[in-house]
């Protein structure tokens, strides 16, 4: 991986985020360029390298500054534009987020010498998960940290549980796939974990009010679905 100078000139607009702008370089490297400028995308590509070592399924990086990460272009829908097209149903969506971070923190940290922290995602849900040819690859590792696994699995729940106790049209598709991927997988969420996964939640300045005026439903579905 390089970084520094050189992460190419920007083409055609793919798509964007909240905070990030994704374009074309050619057939085989896209550069993600952040609009707001509080990421790190050195750091996000360190990250990205240590996981892709293990064998975790996340994008090649080629180059990264502060604010340009070029990384290798993907093909395929992500799991959100799946729902919508029918070729991924809410069961498989829950069982596959589970399956990634269970594999994800089996990946030993990269700074810690604690055997229990482990790098952490922080915003794995189904927009950042693409239905490659090769299978399941996770982007958008800008929040990524090391700490408990419990965390990253409060953090989705959270994600997931904000979407299904709202009015929006991924409601009852997002009560699905969190129910499928809780189910079985209770041990690895933490009253810490989901207590922090919350309070960060509540003060991320990429909140609207109103997502922040859900996160107490959202916890309470998240113990229902872990009890029932």
């Amino acid at each position: 991986m390089r970084t520094g100078r050189g992460t190419g000139r920007t083409g055609k607009l793919l798509g964007s985020g909240r905070t990030a702008d994704v374009y074309e370089i050619d057939e085989a490297w896209v550069l993600r360029r952040d609009r707001e400028g509080w990421g790190d995308a050195t750091a996000e590509a360190a990250v990205m390298e240590h996981v892709r070592g293990h064998g975790y399924p996340v994008p090649g990086v080629r180059a990264a500054t502060r604010t340009d990460l070029v990384m290798e272009r993907l093909s395929g829908p992500t799991m959100l534009e799946a729902f919508g097209a029918g070729l991924f149903s809410a069961e498989e969506a829950g069982l596959t987020l589970a399956r990634l971070l269970r594999t994800l923190h089996a990946v030993p940290a990269r700074v810690s010498a604690d055997p229990a922290v482990r790098v952490l995602h922080l915003d794995l849900h189904p927009d950042n998960v693409m239905l490659t040819p090769d299978g399941p690859k996770v982007i958008d590792w800008a929040n990524a940290e090391e700490g408990p696994p419990g965390l990253d699995w409060g953090t989705s729940a959270v994600i997931l549980a904000q979407v299904a106790v709202g009015d929006e049209p991924h409601a009852e598709v997002a009560h699905e796939t969190l129910a499928a991927m809780l189910d079985g997988n209770a041990a690895y969420m933490t009253e810490d974990g989901l207590a922090e996964a919350r309070a960060r939640r509540a003060v991320n300045p990429t909140m609207s009010a109103r997502e922040v005026q859900l996160l107490g439903d959202a916890e309470e579905l998240i113990r229902t679905l872990l009890h029932s």
